[in-house]
């Protein structure tokens, strides 16, 4: 028999178990107890289920760092009627990871997308300032965004709606920027985050709680996949071409800069590999 055929039919098996597997209520793991002056992160996310998705980095940075994680509901869903169950799907998945949650608005804000930086001038200033009291009243040391090809437009208006909200905080605020991948992969990544088995089954069961989205359709299930074929990306596009491949099954990848003087600049030379023998906050040191 060939050993692929059962290889490939155990993927099928799972996924289709998977199917049957129950949503959300499930206990929230352990998590340290932090000071009020800990570090913060803020994950802006574009919707609803996007800080479970990207959150690896996130996650570890909490776990190992003492970092508050704060998720940042950008928008609730274009849907109306979904919105505020959105929003209670939202907590109960932010309540299982042991992130903070904040509103922008009591639905959200409402088209972040490119055309209506262009077309809603005054509408896009005042989602600009909602971003911008955020971040200046968390002050935080590390900010979650999409890239600027992420390919959905919520996910390229948040990309927007982050840069000029950074250019309105004061000359010496200066984060590092980690730009996240989820519809549109990144040509660029620079970091390579090992996620263990406990890690992903966390971010998976987190994902879980957004009910109404999973039940419509499964991706939660795609999820492991995803991250091996991170492991594959990453290798050559953050460890270099041709290098040793990397010895674990899932990773997250993304693109770590600084925002300094106004601008995104470079922190590392060449690509970075955390391991999961590593402690997280090793992706925040410049090299």
């Amino acid at each position: 028999m060939n050993p692929y055929h059962e290889f490939v039919s155990q993927f099928d098996r799972l996924l289709r178990d998977g199917k049957n597997y129950p949503l959300g209520g499930f206990p929230a793991p352990s998590r340290p107890t932090l000071p009020a002056d800990a570090p913060r992160a803020l994950i802006f996310s574009p919707h609803p289920d996007d800080e479970c998705i990207i959150g690896g980095l996130a996650l570890r940075l909490l776990r190992e760092a003492g970092m508050l994680v704060v998720n940042v509901a950008v928008t609730q869903g274009s849907r109306a009627d979904r919105q505020e169950a959105r929003w209670r799907e939202l907590q109960a998945a932010c309540d299982y990871l042991g992130f903070d949650l904040v509103a922008t608005a009591p639905r959200g804000l409402e088209r972040v997308n490119p055309a209506a930086k262009l077309k809603e001038p005054d509408q896009w200033s005042r989602s600009v300032d909602r971003i911008a009291e955020i971040i200046a009243d968390r002050q935080p040391e590390v900010v979650f965004f999409p890239h600027d090809t992420d390919w959905n437009s919520t996910h390229v208006g948040t990309h927007l709606l982050l840069i000029d909200a950074l250019r309105r905080q004061p000359p010496g605020f200066s984060p590092f920027v980690v730009e996240t991948e989820f519809w549109g992969a990144m040509a660029s990544p620079n970091l390579m985050v090992e996620l263990s088995v406990d890690d992903l089954t966390q971010m998976i069961t987190a994902l879980s709680f957004h009910v109404g989205e999973v039940q419509r359709n499964p991706y939660h299930l795609l999820v492991p996949a995803w991250m091996q074929d991170n492991v594959r990306r990453g290798g050559e596009l953050v460890g270099g071409q041709g290098g040793v491949a990397p010895d674990f099954s899932f990773a997250t990848l993304y693109r770590v800069r600084r925002w300094d003087s106004g601008q995104l600049q470079p922190v590392y030379q060449g690509g970075r590999i955390v391991s999961a023998g590593m402690n997280a906050a090793q992706a925040l040191v410049a090299s």
